[in-house]
């Protein structure tokens, strides 16, 4: 069991730029959903492939395949050729929804996602649908602890020809940890493939790509303590061999001619241009990093630091805390009173608390629940319980200031 504030006592060190003051006030950083820091052997490592790994073209791709054999490590797979280097998880469900949509999805067929998903994970299969003549349905979110009934999974793929189903394994906004596995079974009982969004989740828990048994997965390094612009897609091996490539020209070509041209097995086939190494190394290190912390001890903090803000921010009058009350992750979102969440995040940051305000890439969803924007305050394991008492200070401030 991981004990108050025990990781970031270790660890807290390593990120300089927490011991910064915001007007006169020290840093309270709660955007991790959105970004993580880099701890300093990341950004050391960054300059120095940035110094000079273009001019040894041999150590740039022992470098570069490395870092793709240590993504795989992290994830569990079984083979560093499921490993796709993309520019975040944005890119890899593009990728996933142009090469295998194209060739897989058709009139009739069934591309569902559930009501909690992030844009990126939602406006692809939009895309796709709309190209192919597949239709994108949903499982619907009831209420403000977001709810899925996922025994309705179970009989819509009995009765329906779900080609797909694509969903967030920790959802940004209401912080519910989805059941991948069980939904994973589900889905491969009944021939239908799987894409988890692992987003808000590949850098906060442990992830076992074989035990879970999904066939897509994407994260991003930004929110894994990594660079910005580097993200991995996994791929089922047999998936990858049909595929055709997303993008076109350098790199990802075996054979040119004036006429045709002929592809790289994958997963080069879906690298195409110049890599960016400096990102993939920067990654490597910082899933390194993450590992000598330990997955399962991150998970446990970041839940104990999850359910720590939502019972601390219980007790202010007038707001409304979305996701569950209990077995959340590391946010909380919520709207306070009347005060719309630009102004709150607005006021927060004066005193130094640097927290998220808006729809958090969840337009439909907060529509859904009568929202225009909520305030989110995201943790990780740097974080500590008296910056979650400094959260609900400054928010007690709030309510008075505002008048509410």
């Amino acid at each position: 069991m991981v004990g108050p504030d025990s990781l970031a006592a270790h660890y807290r060190g390593d990120f300089p730029i927490l011991n910064q003051k915001v007007s006169g006030f020290p840093l309270v950083y709660l955007d991790n959903a959105a970004s993580t820091q880099h701890p300093t052997c990341v950004i050391d490592e960054d300059a120095n492939v940035h110094r000079g790994i273009h001019a040894l073209s041999t150590r740039a791709t022992k470098l570069y395949e490395d870092a793709r054999a240590r993504a795989a490590r992290f994830l569990g797979a079984a083979s560093a050729e499921s490993i796709i280097f993309t520019r975040g998880t944005t890119e890899g469900i593009n990728l996933v929804a142009s090469s295998w949509g194209t060739a897989h999805l058709g009139p009739g067929d069934i591309i569902l996602i559930t009501e909690m998903e992030h844009h990126a994970n939602l406006i692809p299969w939009q895309i796709a649908a709309r190209r192919t003549g597949a239709s994108l349905q949903y499982l619907p979110v009831t209420g403000d602890e977001g709810t899925i009934d996922w025994s309705l999974l179970e009989r819509r793929l009995q009765t329906d020809p779900v080609r797909l189903m694509a969903f967030t394994h920790i959802s940004n906004s209401l912080g519910c940890i989805n059941p991948v596995r069980e939904i994973c079974a589900t889905a491969r009982r009944h021939g239908t493939v799987t894409l988890v969004d692992a987003a808000q989740s590949a850098g906060h828990a442990p992830i076992n790509i074989q035990e879970l048994d999904c066939d897509f997965l994407v994260f991003s390094g930004h929110k894994c303590c990594g660079p910005t612009g580097i993200g991995v897609l996994y791929g089922n091996p047999t998936l990858l061999a049909d595929m055709q490539p997303y993008q076109f020209g350098g790199e990802m070509i075996s054979r040119v001619t004036y006429e045709s041209a002929d592809w790289k097995p994958g997963p080069h086939r879906f690298e195409a241009g110049t890599p960016h190494i400096a990102g993939a190394v920067g990654l490597s290190v910082a899933l390194d990093y993450l590992e000598t912390i330990g997955m399962s001890a991150i998970r446990a903090n970041d839940h104990h630091l999850g359910q720590r803000a939502y019972e601390a921010l219980s007790s202010l009058p007038g707001i409304r805390i979305l996701g569950p009350k209990i077995e959340r992750a590391g946010l909380v979102s919520f709207q306070l009173g009347t005060i719309h969440a630009h102004d709150l995040v607005a006021y927060a940051d004066q005193f130094g608390v640097a927290m998220r305000g808006g729809h958090h890439c969840n337009q439909p969803l907060m529509r859904k629940l009568g929202l225009q924007a909520t305030a989110r305050a995201s943790f990780y394991f740097y974080n500590t319980e008296s910056e979650i008492d400094r959260l609900v200070e400054v928010l007690r401030a709030a309510i008075q200031y505002f008048g509410v």
